[in-house]
């Protein structure tokens, strides 16, 4: 017979019922959305009959731990005392049967829940990743990046509990409880009630010291989010060079050990406090079992109660209480899987603002026409685009959008190069970024090939326009990788070729791992004209019929700026541009110059037609040139 706490107490003192006390017991007080159990049965769907066999062992389980203390009693009393050896062998061997039947049980039961959790897992992560790709831009520049990536890994393992964990643990221990008490009951239902008497010796410190527990817990995973904050900004090159230009590496270590400190005595505490649990568990079950032994064992002396029922109340009592207690707070469990099916559903329930129309059309492709047919526009408000929980406060910014363009009408023609000048912040950039639909303007069109864009698919649009920015983005992949990245199935010619009409060819081949060379974060490997010369072949390998180039060469010295320009050439060749460039230098030779201040189109022309205007364009031009000429100034006039 297994004697002691550890007799089959399945459900135990371990991990599982102490991470129920770690939960964060304000859970329970959260108002969930309507229709949410409806959307969880919707992911369960699919994983009907693997949750029907997964509550059928856990049952089983139950009913074979129920079995064996019956068992015990038999043996002794039938076959010990009733001088019967063949009973015994039988019994014995039924105990065998019974434990290889429950390890096969157990085995199965992992199984199955491993192949349920992990397959919601991947269900949830994926379609939250799906339909966070399709979000607007405006959701990326509000959301915390931290906070979204916690929806993907934190909240779904927290979900994909409630279907394995929670529901093992539930079921299991309420079949578990109600088996053991009918039998106990049945055995001698005075010993039954008196043993339960004990009970609160576990519930009130479980109590206590889950309230404890989930405070502290609560702080440490505070910490945790600030180290890690801390970390992310520390460790990236940007970060990392700050530290070293203007940090101080004494005060940055001693600010992380500070919080690693508190996370460390945390730790410690809550070690404590799991030892107190268990030990409040031990003497529970010490005492009922003192108690069944010395009451059970006057009755047996008085013949009132057989030995082996003795036995089997002793044993049962293993199996009770840590059950129990597991219930006790099982509704901070649940309601800990429900508000993070929540969490989740709040994400995929924000609808993006720029998004297939039904029937949507593709772009007709080659020689392109875009037209800006008077266009006003404003940015999206937080409400459309955003989620307060993502972006850390209690309450989305009410205040609405400040228009930005009005009336902006202008027609680029197949092969046209097109440049946009002005001022900083007289929207510029704006224009440029209905382009691509990174955003829908609020009144008038944007067409290209004469399809709105808002009838458009969005796959058409992408494959029509190109963009290059002033920051090219590189992953922290190989040259080759970020490449293939605008056309998966170019083979290494193509990419050779690209390279070769970016003007970077001659670097990559000196590189010792060439295409392969892993280019580091956000590609600092590479200096500023070399990752733009790369996101120009990216362009080529795309070949877009629109261009729209944001500030391409703006922060290039010099040699960086004429190799680009020489790259730019070729991608512009034969296609449709938008340009946009503070140096009105390199755009002099554009077909067409709009001249936006305040968010309108305040004049257009040929470069000779508007310095002869004597406009804005004419003083921004005038300014420029005076800075390129003028000597650099003395120091002493500084």
């Amino acid at each position: 017979m297994r004697s002691g706490l550890g007799g089959g107490m399945r459900s135990g003192t371990g991990p599982g019922l102490m991470r129920s006390f770690r939960r964060d017991g304000t859970v329970t007080s959260v108002r969930l959305s309507p229709g949410i159990y409806r959307r969880i049965a919707g992911f369960a769907t699919p994983y009907r009959w693997p949750l029907a066999a997964f509550l059928v062992l856990i049952i089983l389980d139950a009913v074979i731990n129920a079995a064996n203390p019956l068992i015990y009693r038999a043996i002794i009393d039938d076959g010990a005392l009733g001088r019967r050896p063949a009973l015994i062998v039988q019994l014995a061997l039924l105990l065998a049967v019974l434990a290889v039947g429950d390890a096969l049980v157990s085995l199965g039961q992992r199984w199955i829940s491993a192949r349920i959790g992990e397959g919601l897992i991947f269900d949830l992560r994926t379609q939250v990743f799906a339909h966070v790709q399709r979000m607007p831009i405006a959701f990326f520049s509000r959301t915390q990046t931290g906070a979204l990536v916690s929806r993907l890994n934190n909240d779904v393992l927290d979900a994909q509990r409630a279907f394995t964990d929670t529901l093992s643990s539930v079921v299991g221990n309420v079949f578990g409880v109600a088996i053991t008490l009918v039998a106990m009951l049945f055995l001698s239902w005075q010993i039954t009630v008196v043993a339960l008497l004990v009970l609160p010796v576990i519930l009130l410190p479980a109590r206590w010291v889950g309230r404890r527990v989930q405070a502290i817990t609560r702080e440490s995973y505070e910490l945790n989010a600030r180290m890690t904050n801390t970390m992310t900004e520390r460790f990236n090159v940007a970060g990392a060079l700050l530290v070293k230009l203007f940090g101080n590496p004494q005060d940055e270590t001693q600010s992380f050990e500070q919080k690693a400190g508190r996370v460390r005595d945390i730790g410690v505490t809550r070690a404590m406090y799991a030892r107190l649990f268990r030990a409040a568990i031990l003497l529970a079950a010490a005492l009922a079992t003192a108690l069944v032994y010395g009451w059970g064992g006057l009755l047996a002396a008085d013949g009132d109660l057989q030995v082996g029922t003795l036995v089997a109340l002793a044993a049962y009592l293993n199996r009770l209480y840590a059950p129990l207690t597991a219930l006790s707070n099982v509704q901070v469990d649940v309601m800990t899987a429900l508000v993070s099916f929540d969490r989740l559903f709040e994400v995929l329930d924000l609808q993006s603002i720029v998004a297939d129309k039904p029937g949507a059309v593709d772009i007709p492709r080659g020689p392109a026409t875009v037209e800006f047919d008077h266009v006003d526009f404003r940015y999206p408000g937080a409400e459309e685009v955003s989620l307060a929980s993502l972006e850390a406060v209690a309450t989305l910014d009410q205040a609405p959008s400040q228009a930005v363009l009005f009336d902006v009408s202008f027609v680029a023609r197949p092969g046209e190069l097109v440049a946009l000048v002005g001022p900083s912040g007289a929207g510029k950039t704006t224009i440029s970024s209905l382009i691509p639909r990174l955003y829908d303007p609020r009144a008038g069109a944007v067409r290209i090939n004469g399809v709105d864009l808002r009838d458009a698919s969005l796959d058409s649009v992408r494959c029509t326009v190109g963009v290059v920015t002033q920051d090219a983005h590189l992953f922290h992949e190989s040259i080759r990788a970020n490449l293939l990245y605008a056309n998966p199935g170019a083979s290494d010619g193509e990419l050779v070729d690209a390279l070769r009409a970016a003007q970077i060819l001659p670097l990559i081949e000196s590189l010792p791992d060439g295409l392969d060379t892993v280019v580091g974060d956000r590609g600092y490997r590479l200096s500023g004209g070399e990752k733009q010369r790369i996101a120009i072949a990216r362009l080529l390998l795309k070949a877009p019929d629109v261009v729209v180039l944001d500030e391409a060469t703006a922060h290039l010295d010099s040699e960086s700026e004429l190799a680009v320009q020489v790259a730019l050439k070729v991608a512009l060749r034969g296609r449709t541009s938008i340009v946009i460039a503070h140096r009105l230098s390199t755009v002099r030779e554009a077909d067409q110059l709009l001249v936006i201040s305040e968010g309108r189109i305040v004049e257009r022309g040929a470069h000779a037609e508007l310095l002869a205007l004597g406009g804005l364009y004419a003083e921004l031009y005038r300014t420029q040139f005076v800075h390129q000429r003028t000597p650099a100034t003395a120091p002493e006039d500084l």
